[in-house]
């Protein structure tokens, strides 16, 4: 799913939207025992209930794709009779009517995710007329032609707000408040099957994790039959590690310096295309080429490539460089510098030593304090 896609799913959780069928919980302590268990038609439920359901599935659906929202698909073997995406097949068409499915789903879910609080589960269906696009793009409200039908879950910790006072406004008064057990924003989640090319696809999901350094891999294989799946943070160690093989010893300061400027330049160039940038094996080389590799480089980035392929056969940019930042550290200083003006740092020798240089054409602040630099001599 690109950015378009996920969005036009997320818009089904506003004020207005009445696709959401049918909504089930299942509260489970830090023990994994199960608390107690819900099924309601969506429809039933409070308005100001509502709402806030609403807003936790919004929040299942935000975060960058790569990094919080994941596009995963299922192995051949998990769609065959008995595999985790038929298991996932069924669920969504039972409508989440089925208990004996819903308590399997639960089990499932339970058993593999790690967490040392309480938790909710939340698993709703809804059903989507997909409205039809004009020649001009436009959505055409009366002219649906498919129907996508979805299930979509959320993770969320439970936790003990802090007790102190508050004001009863029944009584006019300042008293004591309990601790209240409050449900707070997604933790993980997934929409099944994914809304590709605007359209059901059962041969994937979209998974989101709000912390992608925390990904649960044990719990996505356990449940999804999903092995290994390729995070940005993954994506960027296998970038920098077939980088240090191709250049060894000779990693020089401007060449890698030059090559965040050109992935930099092709990010600003895709801005506003729902698609990302996807990098193949030649798209890569001729970046690296135009940085600075030679000619031995190039060829030992080609086999460290070919190490890879099958399982990485293409990089997104956007997994690959911070573009918001240039970062130089050594084991005691840290400069960082907007990526439009890398051309501030340099390298130089100076008195026999190896130096960064910062050229500065404005004010320097100490803390805060704006300070002159002096005389240079």
């Amino acid at each position: 799913m690109n950015k378009k896609e996920v969005l036009e799913v997320r818009k089904q959780f506003g004020p207005g939207h009445l696709g959401i069928t049918r909504i089930c919980g299942c509260y489970v302590d830090y023990e994994k025992n199960i608390r107690f268990k819900t099924k309601d038609s969506f429809l039933s439920i409070p308005e100001e209930e509502a709402y806030k359901y609403l807003d936790l599935f919004r929040k299942t659906l935000s975060g960058t794709i790569g990094k919080h929202l994941l596009n995963l698909d299922f192995p051949l073997e998990q769609e065959m009779a008995g595999g985790t995406a038929d298991f996932l097949y069924r669920l969504r068409n039972s409508r989440l009517e089925d208990d004996k499915l819903l308590d399997e789903f639960y089990s499932r879910v339970i058993e593999h995710y790690e967490s040392s609080e309480n938790y909710y589960i939340v698993l709703i269906h809804g059903m989507y007329d997909i409205p039809g696009r004009g020649s001009d793009n436009i959505q055409i409200q009366d002219a649906s032609d498919d129907v996508y039908e979805y299930i979509l879950m959320s993770i969320n910790p439970v936790s003990l707000s802090k007790p102190g006072l508050s004001y009863d406004p029944e009584f006019n008064r300042i008293q004591n408040r309990s601790g209240d057990w409050l449900v707070e924003a997604p933790d993980t989640g997934f929409l099944y099957p994914a809304f590709n090319d605007r359209n059901q696809d059962i041969h994937s999901l979209l998974y989101y994790m709000r912390k992608p350094e925390q990904l649960q891999r044990d719990f996505i294989r356990e449940v999804f039959g999903i092995d290994n799946p390729i995070t940005a943070k993954l994506e960027r160690e296998i970038f920098q590690a077939i980088l240090e093989d191709s250049f060894g010893d000779q990693r020089d300061f401007t060449i890698v310096r030059n090559m965040y400027e050109e992935l930099n330049d092709v990010i600003l160039g895709n801005k506003g295309n729902p698609e990302p940038v996807v990098l193949e094996e030649k798209d890569v080389k001729i970046i690296l080429e135009k940085s600075g590799m030679n000619e031995s480089q190039a060829e030992e980035f080609e086999r460290s490539f070919q190490m890879i392929k099958s399982t990485l056969p293409a990089f997104k940019a956007d997994n690959l460089i911070d573009s918001r930042k240039f970062e130089v550290s050594s084991p005691n200083v840290v400069i960082k510098v907007n990526l439009d003006r890398t051309d501030l740092v340099e390298t130089k020798i100076i008195d026999g030593r190896k130096c960064l240089v910062i050229a500065v054409d404005d004010f320097v602040e100490v803390n805060g304090i704006r300070v002159t630099l002096g005389e240079i001599t």
